[in-house]
């Protein structure tokens, strides 16, 4: 069995760690090998299988929508067997570590193959790599068929399950309701429970979340959290939630809002080097974590990470546990550091506001129009409640009942959110403050 390379998932929180810890596209025995939530598939190579790739390294047609995460956005990989046929597609941007931090498209080409690990996958199974700048490339073919090897979804099928039967019961009940004369007592009951279903069922999910957490079995190295100098805005938040780990088999880089971003420690794509970046009068102003072809794939802002009394401590606590290669590079002239987007820039939001979002347990697609529809269903519940009241008073104070839990099941949890926040981790951090009193 041959572990590396293999290829580590976007970036993901919540949920999503899920996929960032168990999620891993490798090489084992000459084949290409996708493990994800529990589920293996595997890509035979040569005869009967992958014998070429196609790298489509272009843009979908709605590249001008603003939509991260979409499906085919940086491009894919389209395995092809002898004679063509499509067998299997590599979606990149679900295995760029920094990708959800990054401008759709703003890596390509062979960097974009090199820091995914594609490259170097491909090359060790022997399947020779090509490149399709245009997706009517006759090279590219149709793009349809075969395995999609990426790392799943980032919410368990339990939860999609789960809301998917809810939410076709209650728009089925809706419908009669709406359009009946008449408002039978037991539409009005599976109303109020597949409405009440979907909070209870995101309650659920925090629960799974944490309960899976607790029982990942990872070997931490070393952990090292900002060191920050005073005045630069950094929140109590920021000091408890924000690290960098190194870990058996990743260096992973954790930001306010939990959201992890894994790279790997071995393989063609792992990273290399460390690279402190001086200015013109020799003062620090930031490090640079680099990998395939010096590429720069995360950065750490030096008054924020290393600047204050414990930041010399955690700089040569990263350098020496990492063991990576590490140097300096100076400014020249009036050179700014950082040009172009990169991972690590926006560490530390410039409002609460910003942060609180950014630590919002996180939703589906739908975003707000999921929370929207779950409260209309349950405000919906506690007026039919009130509307069969006369007929049938059981009913209706079950679902009188149901549709107010339902609404607070989901006010609660916001409102703790929030005032935590502002209350206490949304707060500038004293400048006294340690790392250790404030992740308490």
């Amino acid at each position: 069995m041959t572990e590396a390379p293999a290829l580590r998932p976007a970036a993901g929180r919540g949920p999503g760690l899920e996929r960032c810890h168990g999620s891993r596209l490798s090489v084992e025995d000459g084949a290409l090998v996708l493990r994800a939530r529990g589920r293996t598939r595997r890509v035979p190579v040569g005869d009967g299988g992958a014998a070429r790739a196609v790298f489509v390294d272009a843009a979908p047609a709605d590249t001008g929508r603003d939509e991260p995460g979409r499906p085919g956005a940086w491009g894919e990989v389209r395995l092809q067997d002898r004679d063509g046929t499509q067998v299997a597609r590599i979606p990149l941007g679900e295995w760029l570590p920094e990708a959800p931090a990054l401008p759709e498209r703003a890596v390509q080409g062979e960097q974009l193959l090199e820091r995914t690990g594609v490259a170097g996958l491909l090359k060790a199974v022997g399947v020779p790599l090509h490149v399709a700048r245009d997706r009517n490339d006759p090279r590219a073919g149709s793009g349809k068929g075969g395995a999609l090897l990426g790392p799943g979804p980032a919410f368990p099928l339990w939860y999609w399950c789960l809301r998917g039967v809810a939410g076709t019961l209650w728009f089925s009940a809706f419908t009669v309701v709406v359009f009946s004369d008449t408002v039978l007592a037991w539409l009005v009951l599976l109303l109020a429970s597949t409405a009440l279903s979907g909070p209870v069922a995101r309650l659920a999910l925090r629960a799974w979340t944490r309960l899976r957490a607790g029982r990942r079995g990872v070997t931490v190295l070393e952990r090292v959290t900002p060191g920050p100098a005073a005045g630069t805005g950094a929140t109590v938040r920021f000091l408890r939630e924000t690290e960098v780990r190194v870990q058996d088999r990743d260096l992973v880089l954790r930001d306010l809002g939990g959201q992890e971003y894994w790279f790997a420690r071995s393989g063609p794509h792992a990273v290399t080097r460390l690279v402190k970046v001086l200015d013109g009068t020799g003062r620090p102003v930031g490090a640079e974590l680099r990998g395939p072809g010096e590429q720069v794939r995360a950065v750490f802002p030096w008054d924020l990470w290393f600047g204050g009394e414990d930041g010399a401590d955690g700089w040569s606590r990263l350098c020496g546990a990492s063991n990576l290669a590490v140097s300096e590079r100076r400014l020249s002239g009036k050179r700014t550091w950082l040009k172009g987007p990169v991972l690590g820039t926006g560490v530390l939001p410039r409002t609460g506001r910003d942060a609180r979002r950014m630590a919002r347990f996180p939703g589906t697609a739908a975003g707000v129009s999921s929370t929207a529809v779950m409260a209309f269903g349950n405000l919906f519940s506690v007026i039919q409640g009130a509307r069969v009241a006369d007929t049938a008073p059981g009913p209706a104070a079950v679902a009188v009942a149901a549709g107010a839990l339902g609404l607070v099941l989901q006010a609660v949890p916001y409102a703790v959110h929030e005032l935590r926040g502002r209350l206490v981790l949304d707060r500038p951090a004293a400048e006294r403050t340690t790392n250790e009193e404030a992740r308490r």
